[in-house]
């Protein structure tokens, strides 16, 4: 469903500017440049929002809000100032303004303000901040795969849907989303976010090893004018913004023990309070958390509460590795590669049957990450139609030579992880043991390299 906004705004540059972010995000605006202007489209069609400004040519915003509200006490009204002082925050609130902002205006907080104050609004839909899945398909769908560990993912979050919408309360469980790097674990979230009750609301994301620690708290929880030396204007966080949806918090092992403590009891509270400020607002969102890191065993370190991470856990869900998904390999690299050779105009790619091979038989410590961007450099690279083994983007004597399964000591059964080990040190001896080479023949990087090296207790030539 379309919003109708209508933008009183005199200063004509940042009024269009206004006008094209909120309809590329799915809102219908209507600019005018003056109060009298805005009053008279009073007279037609109520508008569901109203960006008012204070500054106005003639009738000023503050009589402008008053008769509107004379008209409608349903018309959500965010007041725009350019001296955001308290008694002008005061007199806007006293006559029913929603909420309001100072200039400069961040486009994405009044963005934000808007999705807001349509959700209060019981009576429509509530506006989503999320981008929604393609239309005759699902996030489901995305989740390419036909192997036993994806077919049981799939109908994990399939029955997860099917339980969150039977829920009486709305209080939808966290979500604990485990694999290593590049396994998709972000389109996992959005399929437990699409598939489930809220699907319709804002799915809000962020990365938590992204952001400096010390900056953290400010995005999530926002913070007030005045919070801190450079904070001149209100910020709403981000917890804030998945008000009525989702938080997806990627990286959450990357979390300091402090912001753990802070995020916990707004899990447990469903309260907020910005950064600076002295009141707590009730926030309705569920969280789903993702990690490539041993969560219990960081909490036997002292590195994680026990308490967060047993909150997070109500549901986990684990993302297989590609090299334990069999032909999920050349399932998705068939995709991939048509998908790139489209985009480049190079229709007919194929692999042979040494590349496809190759592909199987790679170990891909990247995952499907890898894979993906793997397959975009051979579509714009390839000059031929047939993509062979020697022209994979894999360590050369790999690609000419895929080797077959290193062979299980006699006696003893062979796992996967007995099968990396045996490839680590295979490449570290070819290497002579230096491990930046060694890490480049496997396609890892040499932190990774030194990872798997302290992790199977591989010993040999310094």
């Amino acid at each position: 469903m379309t919003h109708a906004i209508l933008i009183i705004e005199d200063e004509r540059v940042l009024a269009k500017n206004i006008k094209t972010y909120l309809e590329r995000h799915g809102h219908a605006a209507v600019v005018v440049h003056s109060g009298e202007e805005g009053l008279a489209r009073l007279d037609g069609a109520l508008p569901d929002v109203v960006v008012l400004d204070f500054h106005l040519p003639g009738v000023d915003g503050l009589e402008v809000l008053a008769r509107i509200r004379a008209r409608s006490a349903s018309v959500k009204v965010i007041m725009i100032t350019g001296d955001a002082t308290v008694k002008v925050a005061v007199q806007a609130m006293k006559l029913g303004a929603f909420d309001y902002l100072s200039k400069p205006v961040v486009l994405r907080e009044l963005r934000l303000l808007v999705d807001r104050a349509l959700g209060l609004d019981r009576s429509r839909e509530p506006a989503s901040t999320g981008p929604a899945p393609e239309a005759g398909g699902s996030e489901l769908d995305k989740l390419a795969g036909e192997s036993a560990p994806m077919l049981a993912l799939k109908d994990a979050i399939r029955r997860l849907a099917e339980a969150e919408r039977l829920v009486l309360d709305n209080d939808l469980p966290t979500v604990l989303i485990i694999g290593e790097t590049g396994t998709g674990k972000e389109c996992v979230a959005r399929a437990v976010h699409f598939e489930g009750a809220r699907k319709a609301r804002p799915f809000i994301e962020i990365n938590c090893a992204s952001i400096p620690p010390q900056m953290l708290e400010a995005e999530l929880f926002g913070h007030e004018r005045g919070a801190f030396t450079d904070a001149r204007e209100r910020k709403y966080g981000l917890i804030e913004a998945a008000d009525g949806g989702t938080l997806f918090l990627d990286e959450i092992g990357e979390l300091d023990l402090p912001m753990q403590a802070k995020l916990l009891k707004v899990l447990e509270e469903k309260k907020l309070r910005r950064l600076g400020g002295l009141q707590e607002h009730r926030i309705d969102f569920r969280v789903i958390a993702a990690t490539n890191q041993d969560l219990a065993l960081r909490v036997r370190e002292g590195k994680f509460r026990s308490d967060l991470y047993y909150r997070l856990k109500m549901v986990q869900l684990e993302l297989p590795p590609l090299r334990e998904r069999g032909d999920d390999v050349l399932l998705l690299a068939r995709g991939f590669l048509a998908m790139h050779a489209s985009r480049y105009r190079k229709p007919g790619l194929f692999f042979t049957p040494c590349a496809q091979r190759a592909l199987r038989g790679w170990h891909w410590p990247g995952n499907v990450r890898e894979l993906r961007n793997m397959l975009e450099q051979i579509a714009l690279m390839a000059r031929e139609e047939a993509i062979a083994a020697r022209d994979l983007a894999l360590p050369s004597s790999f690609a000419h030579h895929p080797p077959a399964a290193p062979a299980a000591p006699p006696g003893h059964e062979m796992n996967l992880e007995g099968m990396e080990r045996q490839y680590l040190v295979a490449a570290l001896g070819q290497a002579r043991w230096n491990v930046t080479q060694a890490a480049r023949s496997l396609g890892l990087s040499r932190d990774a390299m030194r990872y798997r090296i302290e992790k199977y207790s591989i010993k040999g030539e310094p």
